[in-house]
């Protein structure tokens, strides 16, 4: 018997008054992969940040987002991040997906400029 896994892509926003200059794009919609195949989750940005703040967060049923990777943090065994800052985009690979992977996954950019910031 095999085992499916679900995720699912929210677009995670931040709006500003002024420039309007950040901003966040993922898929939006349901996916499925089978257990132990590879999963990329994708993500592009826009910034006027020379050096982009960018986070990859889980929620699970019924609980809170759980940060799972930062642009500046370390590849675990499971999850990695190909960020490419040319292009912009930042994806999210599960690799040997379980069934414990089924969830919400946000893609979320850090503003570069608070005084602006007004979180929907």
């Amino acid at each position: 018997m095999m085992c499916r896994l679900t995720y699912k892509f929210f677009l995670f926003v931040f709006v500003f008054f002024c420039k309007g200059q950040e901003e966040v794009t993922q898929p939006i919609g349901d996916g499925t992969a089978a257990e132990g195949e590879t999963v990329t989750l994708e993500c592009t940005f826009k910034t006027s940040s020379t050096i982009p703040r960018l986070f990859w967060y889980k929620q699970e049923s019924c609980s809170s987002p759980q940060l799972l990777i930062a642009t500046y943090s370390e590849k675990t065994e499971m999850l990695s991040v190909k960020h490419d800052k040319h292009s912009k985009e930042l994806h999210l690979q599960i690799s040997s997906a379980a069934v414990s992977d089924s969830a919400v996954y946000d893609c979320a950019l850090q503003p570069s400029d608070k005084k602006q910031q007004n979180s929907v």
